[in-house]
């Protein structure tokens, strides 16, 4: 493994990458290393006035300025439309030429069962099944290299899975939730129109960025802030004193398909979690 590490987040639709990893990509952002972003649709239901190439367009943009605020250096949404997604053998070997491609060290990804969108399951199993391919399988997808050496599968609950969500790594996002909320800040689609209109609260959108800072705090806390089920895990790479006083924070786990990474290899593919008792 080179110095540099490579990073990839597959979600489904433009926005996710952002507030489930958001801050997780900033930090590795920040530390030198490779972070790309591949969401496998194009979002295209996600509006409530827009919709078509317009409203696709406008994603891929907002996409791509959400990924200048958080130096993530590449963002690349596929024209899958939103909805429709289906975990097939085409879509397989697609996702396996962007984790070769990328050289990935590390994926994050969705969980492939339970409750969620329908979209975002059909990534966790559509990455789930690329899992035994990806590395020292020359003859699949032949076209693109097989890596020598398989990735960490992380997976990254869904909003609709977050209340039994158990996670083996949480990361303090404290260092980098600036970077996130800007980011978040950067889909003004989802964060500002769609969602609040959904929600009911689209006469609450404020107009300065600081009232809009506070805004997605409050309607995306549970996406943000530290839960109770994470608190042992950052006791346990953190320390207690300073887990005690983390406000947000980013929850993961191994993936059941995925090799797991001794003492030593953690320290090199989380260096958040060391750095702080340097």
């Amino acid at each position: 493994m080179s110095n540099i590490l490579n990073v990839i987040v597959i979600a489904a639709h433009p926005d996710e990458p952002e507030i489930y990893a958001g801050a997780i990509s900033a930090a590795y952002a920040e530390r030198g290393h490779r972070v790309k972003f591949l969401t496998l649709t194009d979002g295209c239901c996600g509006h409530y006035e827009m919709s078509g190439q317009q409203l696709v367009d406008r994603r891929i943009q907002e996409a791509q300025e959400a990924a200048r605020r958080l130096g993530v250096l590449e963002y690349v949404v596929l024209p899958i439309p939103d909805g429709e997604l289906m975990p097939s053998i085409e879509m397989r070997k697609e996702v396996i030429r962007h984790i070769r491609s990328w050289e990935a060290d590390i994926v994050i990804t969705f969980h492939a069962d339970g409750p969620g969108h329908a979209d975002n399951r059909s990534v966790g199993k559509i990455v789930r099944d690329t899992a035994d391919f990806v590395a020292k399988v020359p003859n699949a997808v032949p076209e693109v290299p097989s890596l020598g050496k398989s990735p960490i599968f992380l997976l990254m609950p869904d909003y609709a899975a977050r209340p039994s969500y158990k996670p083996d790594i949480v990361i303090d996002a404290g260092e980098v939730i600036e970077k996130k909320l800007l980011a978040c800040d950067a889909h003004a689609s989802q964060f500002y129109e769609f969602a609040p209109w959904q929600g009911g609260f689209l006469d609450a959108v404020p107009n300065t960025w600081e009232d809009k800072r506070n805004f997605i705090l409050k309607y995306w806390n549970r996406f943000l802030s530290v839960s109770d089920e994470m608190r042992p895990v950052l006791s346990k790479f953190y320390g207690q004193d300073y887990a005690d006083s983390v406000q947000y924070a980013e929850p993961f786990e191994i993936a059941n398909y995925s090799r797991r990474p001794d003492e030593a290899e953690m320290k090199v593919l989380f260096p958040m979690l060391t750095d702080i008792r340097k």
